[in-house]
């Protein structure tokens, strides 16, 4: 019965091989997880490796374990009587009533929906809210399923449904906090600033004077990270717009705080030809060989698009002593070779001509949580 948990594991992308799984059959049979809430902390701990997948382990727990199908007339009688709770009562003590595994105790619940004609309220047999009963709401029982929407014990089931572990995945799409938090980890700083009193070493140097002052000098820290973004616009980056809308906002209010020397953004279409956009829109532009000629090695590039357009928009010499958008390429990353380019699709989808040569330009990453945080520590080191 247990398969189906398996294969939405794997469905997940949690990577769960024959050994994890006979361990954990082994250990089922051992009896080490007796009710839902066992079965879900003994699952994950034996089938999941990281907090990262906790996320993909409740979203599969959950699809396993709530796979009980209630036709429409008896789900809204369920919701019926579990309206209006009843408060628990501690004197009521905690349902002992034990089942010998999972089976047993989702065809006793079967049994109960098939039995149960009304609403109760503090029992301990019935479906119903407040009291002893191995199902309902705001009761007490050692196994069990708690239903509804204020569940007493946090059973399995209602654990892995609360996706409390939804912000540790890896894979998640970026918000402006995940940007900017990811954004502020370029930040470089050095001495070179204006220069200013500096007040611990002031004191450190006239503990060591026996109390005779020494002023202590020093200058500023100041970033010497030179950010700049290139961001596709239109066409097939249209369903990615909010995304990259995000990365924009959250670079602005990272260099709003002074975390950068300089910062721009060009915006360009597919890829870099002889033009570049401050506003695609408007059609305001410069050169594009103006904008190279300006970099240095201290600028940190960032190429955000799906790279993936027709072969010969990358290849092709579009007149007469031209350049190819890959040649253009080129000259960006001899210029500036801490260069990345983040791309919006998954990367099940990264197997194009296009999307090939331009990873072989620069480094390529997803843009996802661990996807960014590996272009920035790329970023990072010195070049």
């Amino acid at each position: 019965m247990f398969e189906p948990l398996l294969y939405t594991l794997r469905a997940q992308g949690v990577g769960v091989g024959m050994g994890e799984w006979l361990t954990f059959l082994r250990g089922l049979k051992l009896g080490l997880a007796s009710d839902v809430d066992g079965l879900y902390h003994y699952g994950r701990s034996i089938l999941v490796h990281t907090e990262a997948n906790y996320d993909a382990w409740d979203l599969a727990f959950t699809a396993f374990a709530t796979g009980l199908e209630l036709q429409p007339e008896l789900r809204a009688e369920l919701e019926r009587w579990l309206q209006d709770p009843l408060a628990y009562d501690p004197a009521k003590g905690v349902g002992d009533r034990s089942f010998e595994d999972l089976d047993a105790l989702m065809q006793a619940f079967r049994d109960i929906l098939e039995q149960q004609q009304e609403q109760h309220r503090g029992g301990s047999r019935w479906v119903g809210t407040g009291g002893t009963s191995p199902w309902g709401s705001g009761g007490r029982a050692e196994q069990g399923i708690a239903l509804g929407t204020e569940p007493g014990n946090r059973t399995g089931i209602r654990m892995a449904d609360a996706r409390r572990w939804r912000d540790y995945r890896r894979d998640k799409t970026l918000g402006v906090r995940d940007f900017k938090v990811a954004l502020r980890d370029l930040r470089h700083l050095v001495r070179e600033g204006a220069e200013t009193l500096d007040i611990d070493e002031t004191i450190a140097e006239s503990a060591r004077n026996a109390g005779e002052i020494e002023l202590v000098f020093g200058r500023e820290k100041a970033n010497r990270v030179r950010l700049v973004l290139l961001l596709d616009s239109g066409g097939s980056m249209a369903p990615h717009a909010d995304l990259v809308d995000r990365l924009f906002t959250a670079a602005h209010e990272v260099n709003g705080s002074r975390s950068f020397k300089t910062f721009e953004v060009w915006q360009f279409h597919n890829c870099v030809y002889r033009w570049l956009y401050k506003d695609y829109d408007q059609w305001e532009r410069i050169p594009t060989a103006d904008v190279i000629r300006e970099l240095t090695p201290q600028h940190r590039l960032v190429f955000v698009g799906d790279a993936s357009m027709a072969p010969w928009e990358l290849f092709a010499r579009h007149s007469a002593g031209a350049v190819s958008g890959l040649d253009q390429l080129r000259r960006f990353r001899e210029k500036c070779p801490a260069t990345v380019w983040l791309n919006p699709d998954p990367q099940k989808w990264w197997s194009h001509p296009t999307v090939d040569a331009i990873g072989k330009v620069f480094r390529m990453y997803p843009l996802t949580l661990d996807g960014i945080r590996d272009a920035v520590r790329y970023l990072r080191a010195p070049v």
